[in-house]
């Protein structure tokens, strides 16, 4: 559960003891790259709007005769214009600089690091299953996602953790700090989102899918200190690096490299099934069987809860059109293709009662934290009263969608 011992200094990274540790002039290289996402936050992008209402907007109507009526034709209207190729440069060039930053530290420190994995792994009670000969798809292995080099899946040498580390700095940094000093938020958030909407609610088996390096499986294990709780993602380094973590923070947790789209665990193993910012990374093919994998594990009654950004039919276009440009810019290919798709459609062909599924918002759990240090006062469900966040391009409104579903209860036999 949330405590103020893990979130002590709300914006600085808390060390453990496989994150690469920065020099001088690394750390210097690394907070240059987070203040720039920052400047391009708070300086550039808002200059976007007025930009599109006083020029690009009517020059697109003078020029088709005819109203922008969504994102795409706000981006047709943008594109050209050099105030919005100047955000947009600056903006590939800052997401290029901080994994750039970070990838020299991990280097440096790679051998060590894996040898302080590998203690740390082999000290835990969780398991860590990597099978020989697992083959990830193609929508993780064709291009690099979010321009991180190598991607979640590549291995440069026996027991490598490297892009796990790189992942771990590295999108503390994307983030600006917006995902707290563990980089839980996203856990840390839909954690809070239980307690307070399902408090009688206790499984005993939880699956993480597409945990990469384990940032947002952590706040499950402090939650439901007594459940089974298992981690999967399909790059090898991530969840060798995931496993170390959690022995290193002092939480074992179970991992393993495997699909989320067909795992080999029993039906009706586990009582919630979550994910977090998972489901824009995977493809059109890939996330109904996610869904349906996720009912298949899910005992009767159990949760499915899937936290990412907003559907596009819950945005305004030009919100749209701003967060679109991950799929332009940012090697993000299903970033807006997974905005489009009917989600609430898919939960029920994959056997969710329609009537259990909705999406809700579950408040950032870092920015409650830090509204209620500053004394604003929280409700008795726990949120910050009377309080708007906002954290740009981030997580528009300063909270998580999520995605919940419920799956039946069983049916009982006839007599």
């Amino acid at each position: 559960m949330e405590t103020e011992t893990t979130m002590l200094n709300t914006f600085q990274q808390a060390d453990h003891p496989v994150l690469p540790k920065a020099t001088a002039d690394e750390a210097a290289r690394q907070e240059f790259a987070k203040s720039l996402k920052g400047f391009i936050q708070s300086t550039l992008l808002p200059g976007l709007d007025p930009v599109y209402r006083t020029r690009a907007r009517p020059r697109f109507e003078n020029e088709t005769g005819r109203s922008a009526n969504d994102r795409r034709d706000i981006r047709d209207a943008m594109v050209g214009d050099t105030y919005f190729q100047h955000y947009a440069a600056t903006n590939r060039i800052a997401q290029e600089l901080l994994w750039e930053s970070v990838a020299g530290s991990v280097s440096r420190q790679l051998p060590e690091l894996i040898e302080t994995a590998r203690t740390l792994s082999a000290r835990s009670p969780a398991r860590l299953d990597i099978p020989d000969g697992f083959v990830p798809p193609r929508y993780v292995t064709a291009l690099d996602i979010h321009c991180m080099p190598g991607g979640y899946c590549s291995e440069v040498c026996e027991d490598d953790i490297s892009v796990g580390a790189l992942y771990d700095r590295g999108v503390y940094l994307y983030s600006m700090g917006y995902t707290g000093p563990n980089n839980d938020d996203m856990g840390r958030s839909v954690c809070n989102y239980i307690r307070r909407n399902f408090p009688d609610f206790r499984p005993r088996r939880i699956l993480d899918m597409g945990c990469t390096v384990g940032h947002s499986t952590v706040p499950y294990a402090e939650m439901f200190p007594d459940a089974e709780i298992w981690g999967i993602d399909l790059g090898g380094p991530c969840v060798r690096y995931a496993h170390a973590r959690s022995a290193g923070m002092g939480h074992p947790i179970n991992f393993a490299q495997m699909n989320a789209e067909e795992t080999s665990f029993p039906d009706g193993h586990f009582d919630l099934v979550v994910s977090h910012i998972l489901l824009h990374e995977t493809s059109g093919k890939a996330m109904p069987r996610i869904f349906a994998e996720a009912h298949r594990v899910l005992a009767p009654e159990g949760l499915m809860i899937h936290a990412d950004l907003p559907p596009f039919d819950l945005m305004d276009p030009f919100t749209q059109f701003i967060l679109d440009n991950e799929t332009w810019y940012n090697n993000e290919p299903f970033w807006g293709a997974m905005r489009d798709m009917d989600q609430i459609a898919l939960a029920e062909r994959a056997g969710f009662d329609r009537a259990s599924v909705r999406f809700d918002t579950a408040p950032m759990a870092v920015m409650e934290f830090a509204g209620a240090q500053k004394g604003y006062s929280e409700d008795a469900a726990g949120s910050v009263a009377d309080r708007e966040f906002t954290a740009g391009e981030f997580a528009p409104g300063g909270g998580w969608e999520v995605l919940i579903a419920r799956k039946g209860a069983a049916k009982a036999l006839a007599a």
